[in-house]
């Protein structure tokens, strides 16, 4: 008898999620884009920018903790999982919509910080993680290499 995947037990990879890295990546960010915005004539619009890259950082750090408390459980599910992403991003959304409807034109930056956060999120994770893989097969390909030398004639 199957399991429907919606009770399969969760297993979850361990993520290369750095978030003291990622924070001070978003203050950098905040900032530059405060000063910009502000020698354009709009310094709110950058506050706002800076505001969606701490939304986005405040849900980075939402979705590591209830992994690690979803998948502590004797027998986690995917259910659990889906549920509790779907509250935070709908909760996520409706702020920042919100925040961009109350303060348009200006608030629409904080849709634009929360958009560069994903970004940001996907490269500072994907890149250690591809680095990681190509050294692995690297160190694979070079001793394939040597366990064959003596076998080939």
């Amino acid at each position: 008898m199957t399991t429907p995947a919606q009770d399969a037990p969760l297993v979850f990879p361990s993520v290369a999620f750095r978030p003291l890295r990622l924070s001070v990546i978003c203050a950098v960010l905040a900032a530059v884009a405060t000063l910009l915005a502000g020698y354009l004539g709009n310094p709110l619009f950058g506050v706002f920018f800076g505001g969606g890259l701490a939304l986005g950082l405040s849900n980075a750090l939402l979705v590591r903790r209830s992994v690690e408390s979803i998948t502590a459980k004797d027998h986690p599910l995917k259910s659990q999982m889906a549920l509790n992403s779907a509250t935070r991003l709908l909760v996520i959304s409706v702020v920042g919509l919100g925040i961009a409807y109350l303060f348009r034109p200006l608030g629409l930056g904080v849709l634009a910080g929360l958009a560069l956060f994903e970004v940001l999120l996907v490269a500072t994770t994907a890149l250690p993680v591809l680095k990681e893989l190509r050294r692995s097969a690297a160190a694979d390909a070079s001793e394939g290499f040597e366990g064959t030398e003596g076998t080939a004639q």
